[in-house]
C-alpha cells in the first residue's frame, strides 16, 4: 500500500500510472467507507429520536392521570409530529445536498488528472 498522503513531498512524475490508479482506487474505497460510516451514525441517530417520540407516547399515559386521555393523546401526537416535521425536512434536505449521488468532484479532479498527464506526456516528447 501506498504511504503518500495529500501534502507529500513525493514526486507524483515519478510514478507509474499504474501506482496512480491504485492509489486512487485506494482512497475511493476509503471514502465510500467513511461515507458508509457517517450514514450509519445518522440511522442510529434518528433512531434514538424516533424511540424518544414514542417515549412520549409512553408519557401520554402519565398525563392521563391529570387530564383527560384524549387531551394527553393529543399534546403528545403534536409533539411528536413537530418532531417528525423536523425530522422530514433534514432528511430532505441532506438528501437535495447529496443529489446527484455521483462524485461530481472527484470526477472533475479525475479530468484534471488526465489533463496533467497528457501534459506531462507531452513534455517528455520533447
Amino acid at each position: 500500500m501506498s504511504s503518500q498522503v495529500p501534502g507529500d513531498t513525493e514526486d507524483l512524475h515519478d510514478r507509474s500510472l499504474g501506482e496512480l490508479l491504485k492509489q486512487l482506487s485506494e482512497q475511493t474505497t476509503r471514502l465510500v467507507h467513511q461515507e458508509l460510516e457517517l450514514a450509519k451514525a445518522e440511522i442510529q441517530q434518528k433512531g434514538k429520536q424516533a424511540g424518544m417520540g414514542a417515549g412520549m407516547f409512553g408519557g401520554a399515559g402519565a398525563l392521563n392521570a391529570v387530564m383527560p386521555a384524549w387531551l394527553a393523546a393529543l399534546i403528545v401526537a403534536v409533539v411528536y409530529g413537530i418532531v417528525a416535521f423536523v425530522l422530514v425536512k433534514q432528511g430532505q434536505a441532506r438528501i437535495k445536498a447529496a443529489a446527484p449521488p455521483v462524485p461530481e468532484q472527484t470526477i472533475e479532479t479525475v479530468k484534471e488528472d488526465v489533463e496533467w498527464a497528457k501534459t506531462q506526456m507531452r513534455s517528455e516528447k520533447r
